[in-house]
């Protein structure tokens, strides 16, 4: 904000960068930001490590993640960080990069899982069948 009343007062960028103990180039974009947007568009946009989502947004996020990457248009189940980047950018028109829906995902406390190979048809039923059961017996032959 101080740059803002020294650019009013018409201070050159060099003052104002020795005055500050910045370099000229910084101030030369606060100065192009002070011109397009005025004193607001120098504020603060916070922390960059806040999170972009809500908590209903977040939770509605994970309602998204649960409907698997099929229901996205992907043709197969694996969640990238990528794909989960676009999810939130559709849905919440926010934008993620990779990284920062990995940190996003750390801090509520989702952690990386190695995918495991398993076939959309298998029979979760028939598996758990032959796991009390026991496996069938090939006849010999």
């Amino acid at each position: 904000m101080d740059a803002a009343e020294r650019f009013a007062r018409g201070d050159t960028n060099a003052q104002v960068a020795r005055d500050l103990r910045v370099t000229v180039r910084q101030v030369e974009r606060w100065r192009h930001t002070w011109r397009e947007a005025g004193t607001q568009g120098l504020r603060s946009a916070g922390s960059p490590a806040r999170s972009k989502l809500t908590e209903d947004q977040f939770a509605a996020l994970e309602a998204e993640l649960d409907r698997g990457p099929l229901a996205h248009g992907w043709d197969d189940q694996r969640w990238t960080l990528e794909r989960i980047a676009e999810v939130i950018h559709r849905t919440f028109a926010v934008t993620y990069t990779p990284k920062g829906v990995n940190v996003l995902l750390a801090r509520r406390g989702w952690t990386w899982q190695s995918p495991t190979r398993r076939a959309i048809e298998r029979d979760d039923q028939a598996v758990a069948t032959w796991v009390q059961e026991g496996w069938p017996q090939e006849k010999p032959g």
